[in-house]
């Protein structure tokens, strides 16, 4: 990882992960990894843990909008790790996307506020939905798509989907597994605000600005109290994910699927 230091104490340039300032007391996390199309790569979530370790531990800072580039916010698991999953070398804890990966907008400490101007799949979406507040574009694609190669959710998707979208709409995305754009999901009733994607992170922004303006004390306070029933009941739904993946992610068509329908 080739992480370099800005001035600005809440500041930091990766090659995949950046931070900045963007106005008293809010920071930007993007992720930036085009190759990869923001997938959870091993740079990637290195530097994305990097990124929260620091806007979590810079007392100047009272909110953080996490955003990615273009039409991608982020793109879930990478098709090797899994692979690696289905044949037994791996498990999602194990992959480098385990929990303090896609719960780092849950368990960062000031608030997260989403930005998710393109496309967010799988694991992605997860990212996204762990956030305290989210922002979807209306171009963009949003999917939950593990059931599309034969496996049962994972990255706490079973626990996040519901909170935060309702269980109606959460065992469609769940089950079915198909795209949805932003514009449907508006349609449908997302309690998120849903804008054309050139809007979405100024809107962020706004929403972080309104935020930065409370306490930061009071700010980290109702926040964790906020998600504690989150964070309580996530170990167990993580454990019952992967009790999932056992008896589903080892069926030889799941391989087949993920070599043939993973386009990441």
């Amino acid at each position: 990882m080739n992480t370099q230091l800005c001035d600005q104490a809440s500041s930091l340039r990766g090659d995949v992960v950046s931070v900045r300032s963007a106005s008293n007391g809010v920071a930007v996390i993007e992720m930036h990894d085009e190759a990869g199309k923001n997938t959870f790569t091993e740079e990637l979530t290195t530097e994305l843990a990097a990124a929260f370790e620091r806007v979590g531990s810079d007392e100047q800072l009272r909110a953080v909008v996490l955003t990615g580039y273009g039409p991608y916010f982020c793109s879930g698991g990478t098709l090797g790790a899994l692979l690696d999953i289905q044949d037994g070398q791996n498990t999602f804890l194990g992959a480098g996307e385990g929990p303090g990966i896609y719960t780092m907008p849950l368990t960062c400490p000031i608030p997260v506020v989403a930005a998710m101007q393109g496309h967010a799949i799988g694991g992605g979406f997860s990212l996204g939905l762990f956030a305290d507040v989210v922002v979807l574009a209306r171009e963009a694609v949003y999917s939950a798509s593990f059931m599309k190669y034969g496996f049962t959710p994972g990255f706490g998707s079973t626990l996040i989907f519901p909170e935060k979208l309702g269980l109606p709409l959460a065992e469609e995305l769940l089950l079915g597994a198909r795209t949805y754009r932003g514009a449907e999901l508006a349609s449908r009733g997302v309690p998120f605000e849903v804008a054309p994607r050139g809007e979405v992170l100024d809107r962020a922004l706004v929403m972080a600005e309104r935020l930065a303006d409370k306490p930061r004390r009071s700010l980290i306070t109702l926040k964790a109290h906020l998600v504690r029933h989150l964070l309580e009941q996530l170990p167990h739904c993580t454990e019952l994910e992967l009790a999932m993946h056992e008896i589903t992610i080892h069926e030889p068509e799941v391989r087949e699927r993920l070599i043939s329908r993973y386009s990441a």
